[in-house]
This record gives C-alpha cells, structure tokens and sequence, in this order.
C-alpha cells in the first residue's frame, strides 16, 4: 500500500476505537517501552497526543519518564516553515492546543535538537523495514533529519507493521523500534 491509502485505512481503525481501548493500548505500549535499552539516556523528545485523532496517550510515557528523572522536550509547530521548536517541560510549562488541535508549549527554556537523544515518534502506520506513514506534513521527517545519527526514533503505534509501504522518499527516515501493545520491532 501506499501512504495515502495506508492513512486512510489506519485513521478508520483508529476512529473504531473506544476511550477504553485507547487507555489500554497506550498503557500496554509504556509498559513495552519499559523493556527498551533506552534509560542511560537523558533527553527524551515526547510528542503530545491530539485526543481528537485518537494518537496515543503518551501520559503513561511522560509519567515514566519523570519517574526516572529524565529530561523531557517537547516541541511546538510552526506550519509556515514546517520546523519544530523544542522545549523543556517543566512544572512550569503552559501547554495550550494550536489550530489543528495540537498541544503545544507556550514557551520556555528552547533545547537545541543536538541534546535530544530520544525521540518518541508519532505515526499512523509503519511497515517491517521501519518506514512509517505520518499525516503528510513532513514535520517529524524534518525533525529526525536533524538530529544527530546516534539519536533513537521510536514510534509508538496501536497497531502491527505493514509488509511494506511503496512509496517512500528519499528523505524518509526510519525508525529504530516501533511499539505496539503486542509488539517492539527493531530494525
């Protein structure tokens, strides 16, 4: 399949799941992520789920994350250049959703992309070679290709890999591991 159809088929699954379900799925991946040789690390890029898409909550994860006092960056979107700024989540944090619905950080201490080591990488589908399909924009494709080589990219996704995804581009970049509730893939 290619990236438009496999959005199409994963936003459908997706829209299929209960508020039951996304809690469990997504609590079943933070427990997968768990088991990741991740946690001599300590910058941890995190998206914030878009409820109304029904991403998955990566609360869980966050809770983790400050379980074991790492630091956690998020990011705010600018959509006119379609780059990412990154920021330290703090107590003092204000997080407030954009026009699509995005949460976002208000503002706060700006972390450059070469500190972040860890990035947790939002998706709607992914196939067993570690491409994935995201909405289209190419954020995260810009994102990813910033950081440095050695920088781990996660995606978290409720659902299994796809045999393969056909039309990928040259500035695709792959993944390392992909969590699902079922399964952690390496490649």
């Amino acid at each position: 399949m290619n990236k438009k159809e496999l959005r199409a088929k994963y936003k459908a699954l997706r829209n299929q799941l209960s508020e039951n379900d996304l809690e469990e799925m997504s609590l079943a991946i933070a427990n997968k992520v768990l088991a990741l040789p991740i946690w001599e690390k300590t910058y941890f890029h995190v998206f914030l789920p878009i409820m109304e898409h029904k991403e998955v909550n990566t609360e869980f994860i966050l809770h983790l994350l400050s379980g074991k006092d790492k630091e956690i960056v998020i990011s705010k979107s600018n959509f006119e250049t379609r780059k990412m700024t990154h920021f330290l989540l703090t107590d003092n944090t204000k997080i407030k959703k954009n026009e699509y619905n995005i949460p976002e950080p208000v503002d706060g201490l700006e972390v450059p992309v070469s500190k972040i080591e860890v990035v947790f990488v939002p998706l709607l589908a992914f196939d067993k070679t570690g491409h994935r399909a995201g909405y289209g924009k190419g954020f995260y494709d810009k994102f990813l290709s910033e950081c440095k080589p050695e920088t781990l990219k996660i995606g978290l996704s409720f659902f299994e890999a796809e045999e393969q995804i056909h039309d990928i581009f040259e500035n695709d970049v792959k993944l390392d591991y992909c969590v699902t509730p079922n399964e952690t893939y390496l490649f």
